[in-house]
């Protein structure tokens, strides 16, 4: 598979279309790859959840497991950003899909014999999580690799789209397995799902990049400093980690309140995260034009503004019915939260230190989300499930009012890093 990406910009002229990256045959190649590796992911994450509301009564440790696939990407994510600027991103890709793939083949045979307990499902989700962690800088910084420079933004919003689309089809189809048998046919599943991306990425053969190889912890230093020392980006990082911190409200207790407090099923959790990812395939095509007319500040303070009343209605509702419009909102307010920050971080990266500056929001943003599924679980146990929605609500208004003011996201052109 030849590259067609920026490298070789003449093979299709660039447009400017919504699906224009869809164009470029290797991007479109690896998106569609990457749709089904979402779609299995999505399926292991809905058994992931609703198997330990059946192993425990403990809200912390179901909101744990949301915090366990987000973890490793803290924890490990700097020092990948460096492997992926120190190594070529395809194998480093590959290395972590296949590690995913054997890990999640070890997790349905242990399913399959009853061996699994709440401690071994969280070890099993923690070490998908590495996976995950090595994989995302590879597969952000490469995506220049694929579309050229005008094309990133749209690229970027059409891979959330992926995302999306993977959101609001693979929920249900996770409950709809566990309903027919149970959550070990859903983790086969997603095994099975590695394969396809595996077969695309060992087919692509990019143009080599010209790599100035540095030791590992030498090379996260030079990324770091870069990323403190950058006024712009050290604002996203701020913003990234508050925001990351809120919204683990509503994805980590979502299973629990369904359980609990809708009185619902596994296919009504299901359907519910398939809502949520219904949203953001409606908004995902939408959010350039958005973004133009409120800027980016304007944008985060709509979605944030969407999603805490999401939360805020879902801590009173007793009915999936009444449940399933406001995961719709929390769906479109998520992508335009994670796209813009990911698309400003994009713009503001040199392309040599590129899987550095990645992974660092990257690890800052999901070590807000690992914290904020631990806090408000912890809460929910000490307090409720409404008390706990209802705090996060509060600490997106409040965070938000506090740090338009302190850590104000970058405005249009400011700290742009302009590529040859």
């Amino acid at each position: 598979m030849n590259d067609a990406g920026p490298d070789n910009k003449d093979a299709i002229p660039a447009q400017s279309g919504t699906f224009s990256p869809f164009s470029y045959p290797v991007y479109r190649a690896i998106w569609i790859a990457n749709l089904f590796s979402n779609l299995g992911a999505m399926v292991q994450g809905v058994a992931a959840a609703w198997l330990m509301t059946e192993l425990t009564d403990s809200n912390q440790l179901i909101a744990l497991v949301q915090a366990s696939a987000t973890l490793p990407i803290m924890l490990f994510g700097v020092i990948a950003g460096a492997i992926a600027d120190n190594f070529d991103r395809r194998r480093v890709m590959l290395a972590a899909q296949i590690g995913m793939l054997v890990t999640s083949a070890v997790l349905a045979v242990m399913s399959w014999a009853d061996k699994l307990g709440p401690l071994t499902l969280l070890a099993f989700t923690l070490t998908v999580g590495v996976g995950t962690a090595l994989n995302a800088p590879a597969w952000q910084s490469s995506v220049r690799q694929t579309v050229p420079r005008p094309e990133l933004p749209q690229a970027i919003a059409l891979n959330a789209m992926s995302f999306s689309i993977a959101r609001s089809v693979g929920p249900a189809l996770g409950g709809v397995l566990i309903s027919l048998w149970d959550s070990s046919l859903a983790f086969t599943v997603n095994a099975v799902s590695y394969l396809a991306l595996i077969f695309v990425l060992l087919r692509w053969k990019p143009e080599p990049r010209q790599i100035a190889r540095r030791p590992i912890f030498p090379a996260i230093g030079v990324g770091l400093r870069f990323c403190f020392a950058s006024d712009p980006i050290r604002r996203l990082l701020i913003r990234g980690f508050f925001l990351g911190f809120g919204i683990a409200g509503y994805q980590a207790l979502l299973p629990a309140v369904v359980s609990e407090q809708l009185h619902g099923n596994e296919f009504d959790y299901g359907m519910m995260l398939a809502v949520f990812g219904l949203g953001s395939i409606i908004a995902a095509p939408f959010l350039r034009q958005v973004r133009q007319k409120l800027e980016l500040e304007g944008l985060l303070a709509l979605s944030v503004l969407f999603y805490l009343f999401a939360m805020s209605v879902l801590a009173e509702v007793h009915a999936v019915i009444w449940a399933a419009p406001v995961a719709f909102l929390a769906g479109m307010a998520f992508v335009a939260i994670m796209t813009s920050l990911n698309s400003a971080m994009q713009f503001r990266s040199p392309d040599e230190i590129l899987g550095r500056c990645m992974s660092t929001y990257q690890a800052v943003t999901m070590g807000g989300m690992a914290l904020g599924a631990w806090g408000w679980g912890a809460m929910a146990d000490v307090a409720s499930l409404p008390f706990a929605l209802h705090a996060a609500s509060a600490f997106l208004v409040i965070g938000s009012l506090l740090l338009r003011q302190v850590a104000p996201v970058p405005r249009f052109g400011e700290g742009v890093v302009s590529q040859a």
